[in-house]
């Protein structure tokens, strides 16, 4: 949560079929506030919505012939799956997914965690987005709707405050 939030990606999908809801506030450092998290119990149902919303799924994965990080196309709208950090990637989305990618790595080691494996991700396709005529940013009516939705989870009791303001601007 908090590599989206630092290099600019609004959404983040979390699928949660067996470890429950749960977001430590600790740990995502406030994130919590500025990223929008879209929470689902199975990962078929996940996969689903990204693709009617036009989305490739990506598997991050060491294996097979996953493409390298600085091949990777960013010119297709990409939601990228990362496993846990003890079984990887489930086979349904291995099964299901339009592409593989994998950070480069000259170690012996196999793996990143996932923490680092997202920033890494992330970081290079922000960069490479950044440096490109195509289209990826928010439009100004999202970035709206954003900041009216940041500020309140920002202000204590908005709610009331919204209907004070209909109130008063009754005649």
């Amino acid at each position: 949560m908090r590599s989206c939030d630092v290099f600019g990606i609004q959404d983040l999908h979390v699928v949660e079929e067996r470890l429950g809801k749960r977001i430590d506030r600790e740990i995502a450092m406030g994130a919590q506030k500025w990223v929008s998290l879209h929470r689902y119990n199975s990962i078929t149902g996940c996969m689903e919505t990204l693709r009617k919303d036009g989305y490739q799924i990506i598997a991050t994965t060491p294996h097979n012939d996953s493409v390298q990080l600085h091949d990777f196309d960013i010119t297709k709208k990409s939601a990228f799956f990362f496993g846990t950090e003890k079984d990887g990637l489930s086979d349904t989305v291995i099964n299901a997914a339009d592409g593989f990618l994998k950070i480069p790595m000259y170690g012996f080691t196999e793996s990143l965690n996932i923490s680092v494996s997202a920033a890494i991700i992330l970081q290079s396709v922000v960069t490479r987005l950044k440096q490109t005529k195509i289209n990826w940013k928010l439009t100004e009516t999202e970035k709206l709707e954003l900041e009216m939705e940041w500020t309140k989870r920002t202000i204590k009791s908005t709610d009331e405050i919204i209907e004070r303001y209909y109130q008063e601007k009754k005649p």
